[in-house]
């Protein structure tokens, strides 16, 4: 269920991106970044969508683990968007004041999480890393995508 839900979060703001917030993501451009803003959002948006697609329809190990760390790796990736947003003090989201972009920029180690713990990614990872070719049968119904 985690994953689904997560899956449907990146759906909906991967669509954000590409339409109604696109403004309001591009606050979140750090401003050493040295590429149009536009383009950060758009690109930042379409792999949300691929991603939401993938978290979508991934429910065999170890295919499931990988889209999990993949998810959370861009998680850390967009990091850096979010202390900009507080360090340079942008407006964006109803995130006007230090305060709010402070605590929004706590949630995003729990998005890290989620996405690593609804695909039961580090399991699977440390298996394939060990030279497994496929995961271990499992009895936890999240393997199993129920």
């Amino acid at each position: 269920m985690g994953q689904v839900l997560l899956g449907l979060l990146l759906l909906f703001t991967g669509t954000a991106h590409l339409s109604f917030a696109r403004a309001e993501f591009q606050a979140q451009v750090p401003s050493w970044v040295p590429i149009d803003e536009n383009f950060v959002v758009v690109a930042s948006g379409v792999v949300e969508l691929s991603l939401a697609v993938a978290l979508l329809v991934a429910w065999r190990q170890p295919a499931r683990g990988i889209v999990g760390a993949v998810t959370a790796a861009f998680f850390v990736a967009i990091l850096p968007g979010n202390i900009a947003q507080f360090t340079e003090h942008r407006d964006a989201f109803g995130l006007d004041t230090d305060a709010a972009r402070a605590i929004r920029l706590l949630f995003q180690p729990l998005l890290v999480l989620w996405a690593l713990a609804a695909t039961n990614a580090v399991p699977t990872l440390r298996r394939l890393r060990a030279g497994g070719t496929h995961a271990a049968p499992s009895s936890h119904r999240e393997d199993k995508g129920e």
